[in-house]
């Protein structure tokens, strides 16, 4: 792989920039397993970073942690383990408005209990402004709220998804409204959990522009996967977990190299840079 400099390698944090997520020294102790261990790890305002590891490394544990689903334990300075925004205590429904989250489990679950067939796309955007999943009888929906949903489907271009429902929508569809849906209020991040799955080679091509888009007009991205090619250009620094700990924290051409991934991943990789895009290939 040659030293060309790759799109985002100087998109360095701000030191004045707010801190969107602290952690500091943080474990994490499912049953008898530590799945998170001492993890430290911070993400400011309009840095755009990826969480990157295999299946095992703690991944779906720091969703939960950041989504107040799991409390992580202090380390031994006794420091506040998790900030979000500077604070170490949120409501949930307030935090919401400020960090939006897409999740594989979300887009399995939505709708569940409900008939996914009166569920139209305009419906789940509105429901981020809601806290549920969908808009049912007993809300009361504004015009205002209405219209937040239709410019939040707009801003993802799937405003011609808002009547169609949720049952007869493809995955690519489905997870556009979700992340309309997170972006109803206007938060300052967006995270993203495994992002392309289930998706199809032109969903996949489709949904990563978005991202892409939302990266530069100014939304952070914190993407969680384990997937090397969902780490678009936009993202300059990529951290590598595994066994619940940070392996390396840097920018994305130091971490995305053959050497790295193989310890990161316990196999032989080689590693291709190709359109703004890294593609791995193990060997």
């Amino acid at each position: 792989m040659q030293g060309t400099a790759r799109s985002g390698d100087n998109a360095g944090m701000d030191s004045g920039a707010e801190p969107i997520l602290e952690l500091a020294d943080a474990t994490l102790v499912r049953g008898r397993t530590r799945v998170l261990e001492g993890l430290t790890l911070a993400v400011a305002r309009g840095e755009h970073t990826a969480v990157l590891g295999p299946n095992g490394a703690g991944k779906s544990s720091l969703i939960r942690v950041l989504t107040l689903e799991a409390r992580p334990r202090a380390g031994e300075n006794g420091a506040p383990p998790l900030r979000l925004f500077g604070q170490t205590t949120w409501d949930v429904a307030e935090l919401r408005t400020r960090l939006g989250v897409v999740t594989g489990d979300l887009d399995a679950g939505f709708g569940l209990g409900t008939s996914r067939g009166r569920v139209s796309g305009l419906d789940v955007a509105t429901s981020g402004l809601l806290g549920s999943h969908g808009v049912f009888a007993h809300h009361r929906v504004t015009d205002a709220m209405r219209r937040q949903g239709r410019d939040a489907l707009a801003r993802v271009e799937a405003a011609h998804l808002a009547a169609k429902p949720l049952a007869e929508m493809s995955a690519g569809e489905r997870r556009r409204v979700l992340i309309a849906r997170a972006l109803v209020t206007r938060p300052d991040a967006l995270v993203l959990d495994e992002p392309t799955s289930g998706l199809d080679m032109v969903a996949r091509h489709r949904f990563l522009d978005t991202v892409r888009r939302l990266a530069r007009e100014g939304t952070t991205i914190i993407l969680i996967t384990h997937h090397v090619e969902e780490i678009v250009p936009e993202i300059g620094r990529v951290v590598l977990l595994r066994q619940g700990r940070v392996v390396f924290d840097g920018a994305s051409s130091a971490a995305l190299t053959a050497p790295r991934l193989a310890g990161t991943f316990g196999a032989p990789m080689a590693v291709e840079w190709r359109d703004g895009y890294y593609h791995v290939r193990v060997e």
